[in-house]
């Protein structure tokens, strides 16, 4: 039996990379798994379903856009007729100039706030109140250690990072006598496939080795097991908080 059996979670930007191993992992503990991705997640929700013998759905999602948003989660529910697990996971980064802050377009900047802080809202927004009719849940808000020391020339995505920190905080609050945990789940620099894709943000490698007191460089696969625990009944008293996986960079 997995931690997870009976357990409906959704993904957003689990087609691909960090979000993709984030779904299987799940998925291996039992849980039914539907991945909102602005990718095609198709091939990935048949691959769960085939290797791990749970049921699996994709949909087109830009989790910045309210009505597909809505849409998405009333299909969900309409499939599983529950939700109780969301990992909010989409975000732009690997694809984001490095560059000085003067530099910076402005409507890039909107977009990067648009996907990485209007869209973990929203899906909050439309999936809470599931939670609330089943006084459980779980969201679990992927952070990101930048949030903590401040990185140069990446200003709009550690901003977009450290909302998300008083995000966690502040919905933790609001909907936790709904049986409901918020937490954050903060990775240091992963070597992702996304990211050794746009290998730009390797030139922090040694900066950040030097940093950690594990010096190593970190996968995604070094994630899921606080991923497991924070979707799983054994954190069902742990809300507000941030677990940083990052070889002991930053300390919480």
């Amino acid at each position: 039996m997995g931690q997870l059996d009976g357990r409906v979670a959704i993904v957003t930007g689990g087609a691909i990379s960090m979000g993709k191993a984030f779904a299987r992992t799940l998925a291996r503990e039992g849980a039914s798994i539907a991945i909102a991705d602005i990718a095609d997640g198709s091939d990935a929700a048949a691959d769960i379903e085939s290797e791990f013998g749970v049921q699996a759905m994709a949909g087109t999602v830009d989790v910045s856009d309210e009505s597909q948003v809505s849409v998405f989660v009333d299909q969900v529910m309409q499939k599983f007729g529950r939700i109780d697990i969301l990992v909010n996971n989409a975000a732009m980064f690997a694809t984001l100039p490095v560059q000085p802050h003067t530099d910076y377009a402005t409507d890039l900047w909107d977009q990067v706030m648009a996907v990485n802080v209007r869209g973990p809202f929203l899906m909050a927004k439309h999936i809470t109140p599931h939670m609330q009719t089943a006084n459980y849940g779980k969201i679990i808000n992927i952070g990101s250690g930048t949030a903590n020391k401040g990185m140069p020339n990446m200003l709009a995505y550690v901003t977009s990072k450290g909302a998300i920190l008083a995000f966690t905080r502040a919905l933790s609050r609001e909907v936790g006598a709904h049986g409901i945990c918020v937490n954050t789940l903060s990775p240091g620099l992963i070597e992702s496939p996304s990211v050794m894709e746009n290998p730009q943000h390797l030139g922090f490698t040694d900066r950040v080795l030097a940093s950690r007191a594990i010096p190593r460089t970190a996968t995604p696969d070094d994630l899921l097991g606080a991923l497991v625990f924070l979707a799983s009944p054994a954190s069902d008293f742990v809300t507000g908080q941030t677990i940083a996986v990052d070889g002991g960079s930053v300390n919480t």
